[in-house]
This record gives C-alpha cells, structure tokens and sequence, in this order.
C-alpha cells in the first residue's frame, strides 16, 4: 500500500522561500505520476506541478519560473522548491501518486479518483 508523507511547510514571509519535500513508502508502479496540489479555504484543489516516471514535468501557469519540482533520489523522495512566495499562495499542500498513467499523458486532475494522497501540509505566506 501506497503512503506519502509531506514535510517542509511553515510560515514565510511574502518574497520567501520553502521547500517541500514528499517521501513515498510501497510504490511500486513503473509508470507514475507525481504531483503536488493545493487548497486554500472555500476554493477548489488546484495542480502546482507535476514530476512523471519519463521524466516529463508540468507546472500550473502562475508558478513557472518561481517552482521547481523534481526527485531526490538520495532521499526517494519528491522535492517542490518554491521561491518568491505570494500570500495568495497560502494553502494546505498535498503530495499525490497515481500509477494509472502512460506515458505522454497528462497526469490525471485532482478529482479523477486515481490517486493516493497524503495529509498535506501547511504554506503561510504572509503579505
């Protein structure tokens, strides 16, 4: 069974910077999609960025050029590095795994159903 523990969020200042980090236990799937998401309170969870096991990577519009998102494979685990925070950027982060996924796809949406989830951690970013 699938389980994925975030780490890495806190409070930060508008500007700043913070790093999540997503370790991943009993993955077993040669073809996978990870990814991050976001929900700030009374909005819809939202898509940050996206890693695939081809190696693909996809990044929502408003955090390309400030996110990055990659693997450590020292660590096994799934890193999001996130520079020039904004306070709208506040919300609970979610790493998510799903391995119903072929190459060149798009990786699944967030209410697709197809992914494991893990229990999110919290961004503040204060203005």
């Amino acid at each position: 069974q699938v389980h994925l523990v975030e780490s890495g969020g806190g409070s930060v200042q508008a500007g700043g910077s913070l790093r999540l980090s997503c370790a991943a236990s009993g993955y077993t799937d040669s073809n996978y999609c990870m990814a991050w998401f976001r929900q700030a309170p009374g909005k819809e969870r939202e898509a940050v960025a996206a890693i695939t096991s081809d190696g693909s990577l996809y990044y929502t519009d408003s955090v390309k050029g400030r996110f990055s998102i990659f693997q450590d494979n020292t660590k096994n685990t799934m890193e999001l590095q996130m520079n020039s925070l904004k306070s709208e950027e506040t919300a609970l982060y979610y790493c998510a795994a799903t391995g119903i996924w072929r190459s060149g796809a798009a990786c699944p949406s967030a209410t697709s159903g197809s992914y494991t989830w893990g229990q999110g951690t919290q961004v503040t970013v204060s203005p």
